[in-house]
């Protein structure tokens, strides 16, 4: 959604994985990480050893990069994990999963995060039959996740579904057709994040 910035994509090189920032150039040959998967930057072999808290900080900003969060907020999703039962970096990573955004993007209703922040801002998305539009709704289990009955509405999700070339998770279940519906068959796990992560580097670096 938008045309190619620079800096997005530097993003992806700078951390060493693919953030899907860009919807359609993500899947291209035109990725960053497939033309020159190394940081940016002249002197990149030249660069030192990185540190444990480097190591860290960087798994931090990845998540936080990936997942479209700013820094209060996934201070907030710490302090809820910490004080949940069970695991604290698997419940971390399910709240993140648990984001209407990222939900509205893993069913392929929008190429990016930052597109499906959008939808669920303006109002396209609906939950159960109700309008939602804050990003970071949390979901959950029996969730019913569909597209408001406007043709604008309708014809974004259904141009953005013919164009996706992902795998919906195994958490989630989508109806493709007139009226697109996707629906959270189960609270998501660890196992289903998007990105390979080590929460527990995050955190020890939370906790220091």
């Amino acid at each position: 959604m938008g045309r190619y910035t620079g800096p997005v994509c530097r993003l992806c090189r700078r951390e060493g994985v693919k953030l899907f920032l860009k919807s359609l150039r993500c899947d291209s040959p035109k990725c960053a990480i497939e033309k020159r998967d190394q940081p940016p930057g002249m002197h990149t072999v030249k660069r030192r050893k990185a540190t444990d808290y480097g190591t860290r900080l960087r798994e931090k900003q990845k998540v936080k990069r990936f997942y479209g969060v700013y820094e209060k907020q996934f201070r907030r999703y710490m302090d809820i994990a910490g004080r949940s039962k069970g695991n604290t970096g698997s419940t971390l990573m399910s709240l993140l999963e648990r984001r209407l955004d990222n939900i509205v993007h893993r069913l392929g209703f929008a190429g990016s995060r930052r597109a499906s922040r959008q939808l669920v801002g303006h109002g396209h998305i609906r939950v159960n039959g109700g309008k939602v539009t804050i990003p970071s709704y949390q979901v959950k289990a029996n969730d019913v996740i569909t597209v408001k009955s406007r043709p604008r509405s309708l014809g974004y999700v259904r141009n953005s579904l013919e164009s996706f070339h992902g795998r919906v998770p195994d958490f989630l279940s989508l109806v493709t057709g007139e009226n697109p519906e996707g629906r959270v068959l189960r609270l998501p796990s660890i196992e289903d994040a998007s990105i390979p992560v080590q929460p527990a580097l995050i955190i020890e670096f939370m906790s220091r």
